[in-house]
């Protein structure tokens, strides 16, 4: 029997703003993932969306081809068995929210990589993810040309051949195209097929845990008695070993322990224990690499309320990577043609993505290749870990390059 509780891929979408990447993860997974109230105010997405689905595929219809995440095939309203179940995050596109693109993309197997018929290929950040792509080397990665129902036959065909052109090339030149019309659903079956044959990657589960904090929740409603109160909870993905409940973890760099007006930030680590594992829907009593699930502990709510943990690694007491405020980084540059190439400058500031972590950092010393970097607020990362680049080019952070942490 296939285990469906824990995903077997997390699956990214990165695009252009407004090509259509929120509304193709609500025809996959049946959830609008813009749930901040900043997003639906906007009709943008700014934080990192999630979802899960279970891909099932129907054995009744001829060709036996029909997938769905519905329990029913719609074709002869048969019984759609389950094959795997996914994990959704949708990443913003607009230029301003790269960090947090560039958060997702730190965490995912696989992408679909969404590029709207009504618009030229490419627009501005559909280069700039395919940047991204090309920095994290995500290779699995299937292209979604969405809005196809908007310019008609003759207009898909011409908007395809500049997909083509634009990929060639880049690390994703043979990536399939699947056209599709989201609001109606048409070709999403094609789409979950393509999921269901990506390759899975190897999972290690025999080292010591590390987990990235994507989101922290306090699942406490107003007005709730103190005494059910319920300790905060934390959101992200395992990227090796297995936690399970009663399981004493500890989160680094932790959280910032300040007195309110403070200058001066004092983060410490939090330590704690795992009450409840969840995928969203069923209760674990562990949980392993691959898909997004939600650790329940004994934190304060004050601490995880808006996120405030994204960025910490969670793992078993003491065998995390240490806490630093420096870093040092290998750096490599990107050949951008729209943005002139020049060294970095000792005391420029940095935007960095570090695993799931934003961080404001300024130059320090400039040795050949090696930067050092020292840090707005502190981060725990395993060395070797791929660190994104953004620099203030005409007061706007562009991604220009990522550094190897030394």
């Amino acid at each position: 029997m296939i285990d469906i509780r824990q995903s077997s891929l997390n699956i990214g979408t990165l695009g252009h703003i407004d090509h259509g990447k929120t509304s193709l993860t609500r025809a996959i997974t049946h959830t609008w993932t813009d749930r901040h109230s900043e997003s639906l105010k906007r009709n943008m997405t700014i934080k990192l969306g999630y979802a899960d689905a279970i891909i099932r595929k129907c054995q009744k219809c001829d060709p036996p081809s029909c997938y769905t995440t519905d329990e029913t095939c719609r074709n002869c309203a048969g019984k759609a068995e389950p094959l795997m179940r996914i994990s959704m995050l949708d990443a913003p596109g607009h230029e301003t929210l790269m960090a947090t693109a560039l958060a997702g993309s730190s965490v995912i197997d696989a992408l679909l990589f969404v590029i709207a018929a009504n618009e030229p290929c490419p627009m501005q950040q559909t280069k700039e993810h395919l940047m991204i792509m090309n920095l994290l080397g995500i290779k699995d990665v299937l292209i979604i040309q969405s809005k196809v129902d908007i310019v008609g036959k003759e207009g898909a065909l011409k908007h395809y051949k500049q997909i083509k052109e634009f990929i060639k090339g880049s690390s994703i030149e043979n990536a399939p195209i699947i056209p599709v019309m989201t609001n109606q659903g048409v070709n999403i079956d094609a789409v979950l097929e393509m999921i269901a044959k990506l390759p899975k990657p190897e999972r290690d589960l025999s080292s010591q845990p590390i987990m990235y904090v994507v989101r922290s929740f306090d699942i406490n409603k107003p007005g709730s008695n103190l005494a059910k109160f319920s300790g905060g909870v934390v959101g992200g993905v395992i990227k090796k070993g297995v936690l399970k409940v009663g399981d004493k973890i500890e989160l680094r760099p932790g959280a910032n322990f300040s007195e309110p007006g403070s200058k001066k930030q004092s983060y410490k680590n939090i330590v704690t224990v795992i009450t409840d594992i969840s995928n969203g829907t069923d209760k674990m009593e562990e949980a392993r690499p691959g898909g997004l699930i939600g650790i329940s502990t004994e934190i304060d709510p004050a601490f995880v309320k808006a996120d405030g943990l994204v960025g910490n690694l969670v793992g078993h007491v003491g065998s995390l990577p240490e806490v630093s405020t420096t870093l040092m980084l290998q750096y490599h540059s990107i050949d951008r043609k729209d943005i002139p190439t020049q060294r970095l400058k000792e005391n420029e500031p940095l935007l960095m993505e570090i695993g799931t972590k934003t961080v404001l950092g300024y130059v320090k010393t400039i040795k050949k290749d090696t930067v050092e970097i020292e840090l707005r607020m502190p981060v725990c990362a395993e060395k070797k870990t791929r660190a994104a680049v953004l620099r203030n080019i005409s007061q706007r952070w562009r991604l220009t390059g990522y550094g190897i942490i030394e």
